[in-house]
């Protein structure tokens, strides 16, 4: 009884697993079955895989084709599994030898002619393959410049499934990825372009120096979206490792660029203020996809007009503010995706929002009512807020402010000590250290934590405030270029906290 063998990958979340994909043709009446958990997509693959084959030129068997998919507890989504299916056909009937298929991991989707179309998540999928000791990847040709960007695995990439069978009989080549990527600008603008608002300036550069969390509230065209815009130009490139993980999330999103497809600069989110905690989160039907959290890994998320924001959204964001992730439960299982991002809150201080304070017209419980809606512990994960303030004449001010340049420079040698202080634990940022750690591992001098415990003990602060106050103070501190936090960095942290936003 002919039976043939390929091996794709299923990829849940950024997570990818092997399967193993049978092809048997036995006796009986002329037909096609799945088996192996697969879902719609992956039924209707039946006809798809039998058009492309019979439409380049091979074959299809007469007999019954079994086709099972394993692991067979493992759900199977989607259409990346059409080209193995296709090929593990081609294998059983004795088409195509074994030699170089043994060794070849297979993944896109057929078009009826037989061309090979992309998929999301192709970049996971070859990180899979990779780290399972594979040693060959085939992907769409659509996909190539994605998969080159992994290494110690060789990637070929194909255009329709005659030249994937030509090249398993060895009477003919794939492409190969090209390895030279053009450098992209930052977007988002230079900080020079703002004008004044140095407090806001100054709460930018500490956000950007220790990755902290950052609210800015003021009337409306004083400048919030601006700095928060200019906010992905102060942060330094992403490190290799950091590039791949961002660009893993994008792949499963759907959301690379053919050309361009390595993400280096820190990503930047701005998700509409009517956006779902769907999207916000991450989600929808089949496969989950990554939401606005996830993208923005490694980067800004910004929130404009949070105050408008539904409740559920703004309180989705707590646990991976927290913990660095987001978990999508489903009914076969939990998808992950990485979430360390940097939120970026953006608020007028009242719906009226006119220009002078003095002139607004809205109720005290209106406006109390309005930035109501950042609960008590949302607002204790925001380590700086910063009140935007109009001044007359600072906006036709001549004088040209620090550029994105010289302000990243500083962060730069900023992060670049933070990273040397805590090599050891694994933690880039000072955001990104547990309490305890700073606590246990690196206490501060009695004088310089007095503020600290006198605002816990007047129930000014929690727990978890005086530990992100803490985190600020290093920050602070590292920018000055300083070794150890002194009372006036911790009491300029303090200030940023407990100052008034609304």
């Amino acid at each position: 009884m002919p039976l043939g063998r390929a091996n794709s990958v299923a990829v849940t979340g950024v997570d990818g697993q092997l399967v193993e994909i049978e092809a048997d043709i036995g006796q009986g009446l002329p037909s096609v079955n799945l088996v192996g958990l697969p879902d719609t997509a992956l039924q209707e693959s039946r006809n798809r895989v039998r058009s492309a084959v019979a439409n380049s030129g091979e074959k299809w068997p007469d007999g019954r084709v079994v086709l099972a998919l394993s692991p067979a507890t493992l759900p199977k989504i989607g259409s990346v599994y059409d080209l193995a299916l296709a090929v593990a056909v081609l294998d059983a009937a004795g088409s195509v030898p074994a030699e170089r298929l043994a060794k070849t991991v297979l993944l896109g989707e057929l078009a009826l002619d037989g061309r090979v179309r992309r998929v999301r998540g192709v970049l996971p999928a070859v990180i899979a393959a990779r780290n399972a000791g594979w040693s060959t990847v085939v992907v769409p040709a659509g996909a190539l410049a994605e998969a080159g960007l992994v290494d110690d695995i060789e990637v070929l990439g194909a255009t329709d499934l005659r030249a994937v069978v030509r090249w398993l009989r060895g009477a003919g080549m794939l492409l190969e990825p090209d390895v030279t990527l053009p450098d992209l600008p930052v977007p988002g603008g230079d900080l020079s372009e703002v004008v004044g608002q140095e407090e806001a300036r100054w709460a930018l550069e500490v956000a950007a120096a220790g990755g902290h969390h950052l609210l800015l509230t003021g009337p409306p065209g004083i400048g919030k979206t601006m700095l928060a815009q200019r906010l992905p130009g102060l942060l330094p490139p992403l490190t290799e490792s950091e590039s791949l993980e961002v660009t893993a999330i994008h792949s499963m999103a759907g959301a690379l660029s053919g050309d361009h497809p390595l993400i280096t600069a820190p990503p930047f989110v701005a998700p509409h203020h009517s956006t779902s905690a769907t999207a916000m989160v991450g989600g929808g039907s089949g496969s989950a996809r990554p939401g606005a959290m996830s993208r923005a890994h490694r980067g800004v998320l910004f929130l404009d007009e949070c105050a408008e924001l539904g409740t559920k959204v703004l309180e989705a964001l707590r646990t991976p503010l927290e913990e660095g992730e987001v978990r999508i439960a489903r009914r076969d299982g939990v998808a992950r995706y990485p979430a360390r991002f940097q939120l970026v809150l953006a608020a007028n201080p009242c719906p009226c929002a006119p220009a002078r304070d003095i002139d607004c017209i809205c109720a005290p419980l209106a406006r109390r009512r309005y930035l109501g809606k950042l609960s008590g512990p949302l607002m204790d994960r925001i380590d700086l807020r910063a009140r935007l303030h109009g001044g007359a004449g600072t906006t036709f001010d001549s004088e040209v402010s620090e550029s994105s340049e010289v302000v990243r420079a500083r962060v730069t040698t900023a992060r670049r000590a933070a990273v040397d202080r805590w090599r050891e634990y694994g933690w880039t940022t000072n955001a990104e250290v547990p309490g305890h750690a700073l606590r246990q591992k690196f206490p501060l001098p009695k004088d310089a934590v007095a503020p600290v415990e006198a605002a816990l003990r007047v129930g000014r602060m929690s727990a978890r405030g005086a530990d992100r106050a803490l985190r600020v103070a290093w920050t602070i501190c590292d920018l000055r270029g300083g070794e150890l936090p002194t009372a006036r960095d911790v009491l300029l942290a303090l200030n940023f906290r407990q100052r008034d936003a609304q």
